[in-house]
Order: structure tokens, then C-alpha cells, then sequence
């Protein structure tokens, strides 16, 4: 089983998505985690997905969106950093990304298959990853970060999201 990361592996900047990954095993909470991500975005409609509970917040697609950008560039960093690659890896801005995938013109279930794709190509990345590279360190975004902590980071931040969507989007609409 994969060990939790010290905070040292990560920048400070992800401890609240670090800490929001129950304990266990890391592969069945990301297993879990997709089951639930399915039956949340798998309720909300193609017009209900265009919500935002405040103007300049995203909307529901666009955060699926966004789950899903951040979802890949990590993987692709745990990849680079777990084979050992030591280029230093660009940041990304999550506004642009947003803007720039034109979400909002898609359904959410083609959004929502996206991430289920990218979940699975995830999980699969993780499963298959040398026991020896977790420690390994690199640099993404100007920050030391260790293969371990990007596992932990990629769960945590779809955990935040589900968070946000069901505390600030789904109990507006009511």
C-alpha cells in the first residue's frame, strides 16, 4: 500500500487537497472516488450544468472541465517524475484552460466521460508505478514535489471539487 507523503514531498499550497484523502489504499479511493464522481455529475442536467452560484464563479461543466485538465497535467507530472525525468515541468493557469476548452458547448455526459477516461488512465499509471519511484523528487511549477505526493494531490483535488459542487452549487440551486 502506498504510504501517505510527509509535507515536505509537496508545496504548502496542496496540503488541503493532501488532507482531504481518507486513509487506505490509494487506488481504492481513486476506484471510489470515480463511483461517486459518476452518480453526482450523472444527476445534473445539461441545463443545470451551465449553473454558476456566483457570476464570476464556473460552471458545473466547467469544473467538471477543470477536474479533468488538472487531473491529466498531474498525471503526466507523476509519470515524468516517476520515471525520473528531472526537466523542470511548467505550471499551468487554471483560468485559461477553463477558457480556452470552450466546455460549456459539450454535454456533461461527454464531459463526464472525459474524466472517466482520464480516471481510469490514471489508476492504471499508479497501479503499474515501480514500487522505488515513489520517492523520487522533481520539480513542476517551480516547486520540489515527490511521485508519491502528486498520487495524493491528484485525489485530494477531485475531493475538493465534489465538495465545492455539492456545498455551493447543488444547495444554491435549490
Amino acid at each position: 500500500m502506498l504510504q501517505r507523503p510527509l509535507t515536505s514531498e509537496y508545496p504548502e499550497y496542496y496540503v488541503p487537497y493532501v488532507n482531504l484523502v481518507p486513509e487506505g489504499d490509494l487506488l481504492a479511493i481513486l476506484s471510489e472516488d470515480l463511483k461517486s464522481t459518476i452518480e453526482l455529475f450523472d444527476g445534473i442536467s445539461d441545463e443545470d450544468g451551465h449553473f454558476r452560484y456566483a457570476p464570476t464563479k464556473w460552471s458545473i461543466k466547467e469544473v467538471l472541465g477543470h477536474m479533468t485538465d488538472t487531473e491529466r497535467i498531474m498525471s503526466y507530472r507523476l509519470l515524468r517524475i516517476g520515471r525520473g525525468d528531472q526537466t523542470a515541468l511548467a505550471g499551468f493557469n487554471e483560468n485559461d484552460f477553463v477558457e480556452g476548452s470552450q466546455i460549456n458547448k459539450q454535454s456533461i455526459k461527454d464531459i463526464l466521460e472525459d474524466f472517466i477516461a482520464t480516471r481510469k488512465a490514471t489508476i492504471t499509471l499508479i497501479k503499474n508505478m515501480p514500487a522505488e519511484a515513489w520517492g523520487n523528487k522533481g520539480n513542476a511549477n517551480n516547486t520540489e514535489v515527490t511521485t508519491r505526493a502528486i498520487g495524493y494531490i491528484i485525489a485530494g483535488h477531485a475531493i475538493h471539487h465534489k465538495k465545492i459542487i455539492n456545498e455551493r452549487y447543488l444547495t444554491s440551486k435549490k
